[in-house]
């Protein structure tokens, strides 16, 4: 018998039309996306399926259309009874990793990611930080290289993807310096991301502070699935911890590869990237090549995963 995660995208993964397919053919799916237009006040809809003025990439739009994508995927899968053993998600994703153990209700989680977004997306001014994934170095390098060229300004790892992947934020005259420094230090290559803040790093702590405010009026409920915090790697075994542990994933960096490292570990053979994209399929991949991942993210893919599970679509 598989033992299954749901793993949940982070921001990056948006694009256009994404989540059309179960709007257009789930009743369920459809009810989700009418429910984040209804709560958030505004057509969330129309900007996921058309992107006009390219709002689809504002922070405070992306995070919640990736929630409500995901969702809307995760409520057909219940409908076939296809249920994880343990979930996480990426930065945001685990938002929705979060919905999925019934800790929190979409209602809720929908109206705090748009205050998310949007706190993130003013806490730095729009040229001040950048981000950039560095390629082909591990972490003792990336930590060397933050620690060289910290003299010039903030810098910081902000997600450990998988081993050969790993994202720096900061300042962006300092992120430029270390992107031309990267070689010297063995990386394959340095990319810069096209964000606009360098999330998960202390720059972003004003944001941090400010959700504070809006997680602590939350009062989660016990987690019905394991979920495996970004923050630290392991499994949530507090819900009195969890507003704390969303706060600092602001401003700290996502322990990613830990928290597929953690579940594996456990037992964890099959993994399913609900939502936008397979970036995360690529990751546990690069992480262990010995699990199995499928990603959710239209009809055509989520009929390949009920053919593999052995279910009747």
């Amino acid at each position: 018998m598989n033992k299954i995660a749901f793993v949940f995208p982070g921001q990056g993964a948006q694009y256009t039309e994404m989540g059309k397919e179960f709007y257009d053919n789930f009743e369920i799916s459809k009810n989700i996306f009418d429910k984040s237009n209804e709560i958030l006040g505004f057509d969330l809809k129309s900007i996921c399926f058309n992107n006009p003025d390219n709002k689809l990439n504002l922070t405070k739009i992306t995070q919640p259309a990736i929630l409500t994508v995901s969702i809307a995927i995760l409520e057909v899968l219940k409908q076939y009874n296809i249920k994880p053993d343990v979930t996480a998600g990426l930065s945001l994703g685990e938002y929705s990793s979060l919905v999925c153990a019934k800790s929190m209700d979409f209602e809720t989680a929908v109206k705090l990611v748009y205050k998310r977004g949007t706190y993130m997306q003013e806490a730095v001014p729009v040229g001040k930080g950048a981000m950039a994934a560095l390629i082909g170095l591990n972490r003792k390098d990336v930590l060397n290289l933050c620690s060289e060229v910290s003299k010039f300004g903030i810098i910081e790892p902000a997600n450990f993807n998988c081993p050969s992947q790993i994202v720096i934020g900061g300042e962006t005259k300092t992120i430029d310096i270390a992107c031309e420094k990267a070689v010297d230090f063995g990386a394959k290559r340095a990319v810069k991301l096209a964000v606009s803040a360098p999330f998960h790093t202390s720059m972003l702590k004003p944001a941090g502070n400010r959700l504070k405010n809006d997680l602590d009026n939350i009062n989660f409920k016990e987690l019905e699935i394991p979920v495996v915090a970004n923050v630290t790697g392991e499994y949530i075994t507090d819900k009195n911890s969890i507003n704390k542990l969303l706060e600092m994933q602001v401003y700290n960096p996502v322990l990613w590869e830990d928290s597929i490292k953690k579940m594996i570990d456990n037992g964890v053979d099959t993994f399913i990237e609900i939502g936008p994209g397979k970036t995360l399929c690529s990751f546990i991949k690069k992480i262990d090549k010995s699990v199995t991942s499928y990603n959710i993210e239209n009809i055509k893919t989520l009929e390949k995963v009920l053919k593999k599970l052995e279910v009747d679509f």
